[in-house]
């Protein structure tokens, strides 16, 4: 299985997890994305695996010469759904960066050309795996909570020195489409609802010198069969904080609650009384599991169309916040 990598702006590390555990595939080309991106370190990475790929100027170049199985691409993010459409137009499998694309029409012209192609497709949504995410998941699928009624997600995230493609809308895209959408997959993901409707707010204040980026942002949903949701989204976490992110999750149902806090997960229903601390399961990650489903020897758990439907849902919900108004989805 050859794979080639697009970039470094985005969550490579999934590449190189499932690489370094997958012993039939190497990584063979390594490109930038758009001129300037530095992709040092990543080759440096990459190198520290016993992989030695073939480093290109140009991506197009890569494509053509090498014939990858696989690309994936995660260069900066309003290029993402151009570098996607040009790798698929080369009959060539992707696994690429959230969101696929930074705005609606570029979205439709990604999916418009996966949907007429026997290829695969799946978005770094890698959090699913997380071994206290994966557990809360199942035990929702099991019935451990009843029926999902009330969902409350959270993404929050040091903001540090961000690169400059962050501090502009038409490159950045936008925190909700970036950091959110993690979250508001995960209310699609746990519940097997569909969004009706959205109503959000962001703001920029008190970013630290980073142009438009917005740190600060709230969703409200209404999903069918009268289920709700939100999702609170900051860039606010202290520097002093022991870790990057603090994501959670609030799942509350008819016969029970479920929270995913800290890396651990806490159920409490009605078959035993108290808080149950639940013990983990173990995952292998996206990458193996998409190279799975490439190989034909499975199904990734990110689908192509979960990939296009939570990319729709976040760039409407950050038309919401522009707006201020309700939008329905």
């Amino acid at each position: 299985m050859k794979i080639c990598i697009i970039g470094s702006a985005g969550h490579t590390n999934y590449v190189l997890d499932g690489v370094r555990r997958d012993k039939d595939s190497r990584i063979v080309g390594i490109a930038a994305g758009i001129q300037g991106e530095g992709i040092d370190k990543l080759t440096e990475q990459i190198g520290e695996l016993g992989e030695k790929p073939a480093v290109f100027d140009d991506y197009r170049e890569m494509l053509e010469q090498l014939q990858p199985d696989v690309v994936a691409v995660a260069s900066h993010f309003y290029q993402q759904a151009s570098i996607t459409l040009e790798v698929l137009k080369r009959g060539i499998n992707v696994f690429v960066e959230k969101p696929v694309a930074t705005n609606l029409s570029e979205l439709a012209s990604v999916k418009r050309f996966y949907q007429q192609s026997n290829l695969h497709l799946a978005a770094m949504f890698g959090i699913r795996y997380k071994p206290w995410f994966m557990t809360a998941w199942k035990l929702v699928q099991q019935g451990g909570v009843g029926k999902v009624r009330l969902m409350n997600a959270q993404k929050s995230y040091k903001l540090g020195s961000r690169p400059e493609f962050y501090k502009k809308r038409e490159t950045y895209g936008g925190t909700i489409p970036w950091v959110g959408s993690h979250a508001v997959d995960w209310l699609h993901w746990f519940s097997g609802e569909r969004f009706e409707t959205v109503y959000a707010a962001h703001s920029s204040q008190y970013n630290q010198g980073h142009g438009e980026l917005e740190v600060s942002a709230l969703l409200h949903f209404r999903l069918t069969n009268g289920v709700m949701g939100s999702v609170n989204i900051d860039y606010l976490r202290p520097d002093t904080a022991g870790s990057h992110g603090d994501d959670r999750i609030r799942v509350a149902g008819t016969e029970g609650v479920i929270e995913v806090c800290d890396e651990r997960v806490f159920l409490i229903n009605s078959k035993k009384k108290g808080v149950q601390e639940v013990s983990l399961e173990n995952s292998e990650g996206i990458f193996l599991d998409f190279l799975r489903q490439v190989r034909g020897k499975g199904k990734c758990l990110v689908s192509a169309e979960d990939s296009f439907y939570i990319t729709e849902v976040c760039l409407k919900a950050r038309v919401a916040a522009d707006e201020n108004r309700i939008v329905m989805l």
